[in-house]
């Protein structure tokens, strides 16, 4: 008989643990594993998950801070590989409630002196020293996740909407090198929002209130410079799209090969119905 996890067993597959926090992003990755016949388990995060989008996948749920209890889970159901996938609002160290291994780690790194990014480069070590193999989501999903570079449904950008694209890129890259967000919003040269921990949707719902008279503005997405690769990618996916035409957008820019497009079809498709535009741009490896 072949071990259930023995390479021969999984198509020669190591068996992926699914780190799934919101979004739909970890049914896409749910969704990949058993088309390709890659054995896999779901660590679910408490208060971030959607079961909706996990159904009926083989899953364990853990609070963000139970550090601990998450590894002994991967290693009890035999994880080789980790992808982290989906939207993690940082709590505060008092919702955090930080268990033994979460508080030995953050007294090692000093947790409020670190951005997102930070924090996220000591957590991928910390899966790294406990013998697990960190991927990306584009690791598994390739070119159907990761934003191609140029237009990408029927609306095209004015000169006016180019113009406030590489304002925006200016800025979100600024914020980036400060670990802040990778997010922001500017209508005709005016920047109305910038993305810090509320997270995207939340700085759109924000914008409609601020946006001036006059042709809609645009929302960019950019990784942040020298930022770990395999973690946190910019995301946008059809909500994305729904929110900014809410905000009062004409269109979404993101870094061609370095933002996730979740359901590329489905974004294109909304995009072209609502009459935004959408785009992936080039964006210097550089420091701004």
């Amino acid at each position: 008989m072949t071990p259930e996890n023995s390479p021969a067993a999984s198509g020669g597959f190591a068996k992926l643990g699914i780190i799934a926090g919101g979004g739909n992003l970890p049914g896409r990755l749910i969704a990949a594993c058993r088309r390709d016949g890659r054995p896999f388990f779901v660590l679910a995060l408490e208060g971030f998950a959607d079961s909706a989008v996990l159904g009926d996948a083989p899953t364990a749920w853990v609070r963000l801070g139970a550090v601990g209890d998450a590894i002994r889970i991967l290693h009890e159901h035999a994880v080789t590989q980790v992808v982290l996938a989906g939207a993690v609002r940082r709590p505060s160290l008092t919702d955090l409630r930080p268990d033994w291994r979460a508080a030995r780690l953050f007294a090692r790194i000093g947790m409020k002196a670190l951005g997102d990014d930070g924090l996220l480069r000591h957590v991928v070590e910390e899966l790294e020293n406990e013998g697990f193999s960190v991927i990306g989501a584009d690791d598994l999903l390739g070119d159907e996740i990761l934003a191609p570079l140029g237009i990408l449904g029927r609306h095209q950008p004015d000169e006016q909407a180019m113009a406030d694209v590489l304002h925006g890129v200016r800025i979100a890259r600024a914020l980036g090198a400060m670990d802040v967000g990778q997010g922001a919003v500017v209508q005709q040269g005016l920047v109305l929002a910038v993305e810090a921990i509320e997270g995207t949707d939340d700085m759109l719902g924000r914008c409609a209130a601020l946006r001036r008279d006059g042709l809609g503005g645009v929302l960019v997405k950019t990784s942040k410079p020298g930022q770990e690769q395999r973690v946190d990618l910019p995301t946008i996916g059809v909500t994305t799209i729904n929110n900014a035409h809410a905000a009062g957008l004409r269109g979404v820019a993101v870094q061609a090969g370095g933002a996730l497009m979740v359901d590329r079809a489905g974004i294109i498709a909304r995009a072209d119905a609502l009459g935004l535009f959408v785009m992936g741009v080039a964006v210097a490896d550089e420091a701004p």
